[in-house]
């Protein structure tokens, strides 16, 4: 049976594609979680040659890490071009930089990137895109070196949870976010040694359902389940929506919480090996005493 929140992972790359123009004028959280990775990077001793943005967005996390690590070479890796296309317009050739980031378009569950070629892989809100956390954390593991950083922001289980109450029951109308002990096993599953992990509530406010709607929109934020409604939502469905809505109207205002996981996990001194292997270690023959 098809797990009814699996994301359709061809509609969400069409929505973010279709946003990119506008997605930075209604992305506030991404910018308030950018900020706040970026000031935890003041405790973290790492001087990486190569840095992945893994859901680059459109771009304004990667040119932050690389003003911080002046050394660094980029990758802007993100599903959508449209994207892609918005990130470029960042990166002229500044002085502090070795050289402009590469470009690369491609699912975060799938890198097209040789195995230990970063020394950090970044994330900023684009994990809960994922169907299948093991995958891309395994992938991540992959392609980061021996004592590799992997720090990433994602959603938790308490994301827009008015929303989701005042929409029903039926069809899934919010994404299934993931608990955040459940990423910390999923982290040691990959095989990533001394996770940190933390969370942090946001509450954006709006003036009625339909700014929130806007907003989500603005930002790519479609509902890509496949157990969606697929055809139009009838007056109805909005009219309950607005009711069910109306019961979390605080000062005035409707709220729009975001649960937020913090991850910072590192690789180890040890190189990769693929999952179901080990090392093969040889041993100096010792001459047998006569």
């Amino acid at each position: 049976m098809q797990d009814e929140y699996q994301i359709d992972k061809s509609r969400m790359r069409q929505s973010f594609h279709r946003a990119a123009k506008q997605y930075d004028a209604a992305a506030i959280l991404q910018r308030q979680v950018r900020e706040e990775m970026l000031s935890r990077l003041d405790v973290v001793k790492l001087d990486p040659e190569v840095i992945l943005d893994a859901g680059c967005g459109t771009g304004h996390g990667l040119s932050a890490l690389l003003k911080h690590f002046k050394q660094a070479q980029g990758i802007a890796l993100d599903i959508a071009e449209g994207m892609l296309v918005r990130s470029r317009t960042l990166f002229p050739r500044y002085k502090f930089w070795q050289a402009s980031p590469r470009f690369v378009c491609a699912d975060i569950e799938s890198l097209p990137l040789a195995t230990a070629s970063v020394d950090m892989v970044w994330s900023n809100l684009a994990m809960q895109w994922c169907n299948d956390l093991d995958a891309a954390l395994q992938e991540f593991r992959r392609v980061l070196r021996p004592n590799g950083l992997l720090m990433f922001a994602t959603l938790g289980p308490d994301t827009l949870r008015e929303l989701r109450a005042a929409s029903g029951a039926g069809h899934t109308h919010v994404s299934r976010f993931i608990d955040m002990h459940d990423i910390g096993d999923a982290l040691t599953r990959a095989g990533f040694s001394a996770p940190v992990l933390d969370v942090m509530h946001y509450t954006l406010t709006y003036e009625s359902v339909e700014s929130v709607m806007r907003d989500l929109k603005a930002i790519g934020a479609h509902n890509a389940t496949v157990g969606r409604a697929k055809g139009l939502s009838g007056k109805g469905f909005l009219q309950q929506l607005r009711q069910g809505y109306e019961t979390f109207r605080h000062d005035g205002k409707l709220p729009a919480t975001y649960e937020v996981v913090f991850v910072h996990a590192w690789t180890g001194s040890q190189p990769y090996t693929a999952p179901g292997t080990s090392p093969v270690q040889f041993m100096p023959r010792k001459d047998s005493q006569r």
